[in-house]
């Protein structure tokens, strides 16, 4: 690796692109870290980047300086005339710069804000004066919604459909202490079955080692309530996830949790944790005390207060104050949320239900006499405008990546033997990854373990 950084470094060849492939527990996250802290001692500006605010907060962890989420560098918002968001890539002013993304199997070839992310990230990079770009990720972790394969991992298509110069260094060598864990012990295994699992075919339930070390465990389904508590207790709410297969499941298990281990009554409550689900430049606009513009698909938030609660054009919303996540030193700000689609099984709310509530909207409006008028009245109404959130306790394992919690439970959910193929395989090896100390297997099957 450092022999190819080293070149990569000093070559004079248009568009350099370096990519960094390595499975958990190759030694990734510090062979970053001394990339960066190398950089920096040789005054080389470096830019730390990745897909989800959690996962921004990692890689600002490890490698000791600041990181950003890719949305809120390279996109900038602004308004049309008549109001509605307009979003475009923002000007690229650095100059000499490394750009270095981490969690890049998560970058899709979709979800950009001008034509796709990855598009959007190259053209961005690529726009500054002589800046190179890392590309740091784990090929065996699920890829982008719609994608097989993770598409800013695969060398030779970026090199013919980007007209990229890419070198490629793939770490496969385990490090010796991480293999005393179970939980990267088994990953490691898990990786072998998916390199060595058929695209199409079938495969049988993976062995599951329990005898490696303490931190992974069988869980049964009466026991659930007993161990949330305790890891609570251990690790804070925030330090717990429940990863699931599912929407409906993630709705069922955050129920649960509200209720039967948090005890919160009301369909929302002061201290809650939430995830947005979906990218927001509006409640931002006025509060330039705050670092950030965007509220990006995937940030999470706290509940500080409860305002108004009320019901309007076939939903419910709730006036509320919150925190960012991952900027829990700055004030609080007022929004309004859907709670509509906070208990909804589904993603988000669909593009058919958005359009009605903009036509109710806009009956509120008709005294209004243009129609551009109207239109600037209800983009700016805090009901279309408002945030689209879930509950944050249990979340599925795509809201999940590019994350880690020290406790992990990972709920195996309905499964047969015809369930099981590669794309499983990758789900199961990247729910195990978010663990960083426990993982409690949750009513798996015995088929597992024999």
């Amino acid at each position: 690796l450092v022999h190819v950084f080293s070149k990569f470094s000093i070559s004079k060849k248009p568009r350099c692109t370096l990519i960094i492939k390595g499975y958990a527990g190759t030694g990734k996250t510090t062979s970053i870290g001394a990339i960066v802290r190398t950089l920096r001692e040789i005054r080389v500006s470096t830019v730390l980047l990745a897909p989800t605010g959690r996962a921004a907060k990692v890689m600002a962890s490890y490698s000791g300086i600041s990181a950003s989420t890719i949305h809120r560098r390279i996109y900038v918002g602004a308004r049309r005339s008549d109001g509605s968001d307009v979003y475009k890539i923002a000007p690229n002013l650095f100059k000499k710069t490394t750009f270095i993304v981490d969690e890049a199997s998560m970058i899709g070839e979709s979800s950009g804000l001008v034509t796709n992310l990855l598009d959007d990230l190259l053209e961005y990079v690529f726009s500054g004066v002589d800046c190179r770009l890392v590309l740091v990720g784990d090929d065996a972790q699920l890829p982008p919604v719609g994608c097989s394969s993770s598409p800013a991992l695969q060398e030779t298509r970026l090199a013919s459909m980007h007209s990229l110069t890419i070198a490629t260094v793939e770490l496969t060598e385990v490090v010796r202490q991480e293999l005393d864990s179970s939980i990267l012990a088994n990953a490691h295994a898990l990786r072998l079955d998916i390199e060595n699992a058929d695209s199409e075919g079938k495969i049988n339930f993976p062995k599951i080692d329990l005898s490696v070390g303490p931190d992974v465990v069988r869980l049964p389904g009466l026991e659930l309530q007993d161990t949330l508590e305790t890891l609570h207790g251990r690790y804070g709410e925030e330090g717990v996830i429940v990863v699931t297969r599912s929407n409906k499941r993630a709705v069922l298990f955050n129920g649960q949790i509200r209720t039967r281990v948090l005890w919160l009554e009301d369909d929302i409550n002061a201290g809650d944790r939430l995830m947005v689900v979906r990218n927001d430049y509006f409640w931002l606009k006025d509060h330039k005390e705050l670092p950030i513009e965007l509220i990006a698909n995937g940030d999470m938030l706290e509940v500080s207060r409860i305002g108004s609660r009320f019901t309007r054009y076939g939903h419910e919303f709730a006036e509320v104050d919150v925190i960012l996540s991952d900027f829990p030193d700055y004030p609080s700000f007022s929004v309004t949320i859907l709670l509509s689609i906070l208990h909804d099984p589904r993603p988000s709310l669909p593009q058919s239900e958005t359009k009605e509530l903009y036509h109710a909207i806009a009956k509120d409006y008709s005294d209004l006499r243009t129609k551009s008028a109207i239109h600037k009245a209800v983009i700016s109404d805090p009901c279309y405008r408002a945030l689209q959130v879930k509950f944050a306790y249990s979340l599925t394992c795509h809201k999940a990546q590019g994350g880690q919690w020290p406790a992990v439970i990972l709920d195996q959910g309905y499964l047969t033997q015809e369930m099981l193929n590669k794309d499983w395989l990758r789900w199961l090896y990247t729910a195990f990854t978010r663990a960083e100390k426990e993982l409690y297997l949750l009513n798996f099957d015995d088929k597992f373990f024999t």
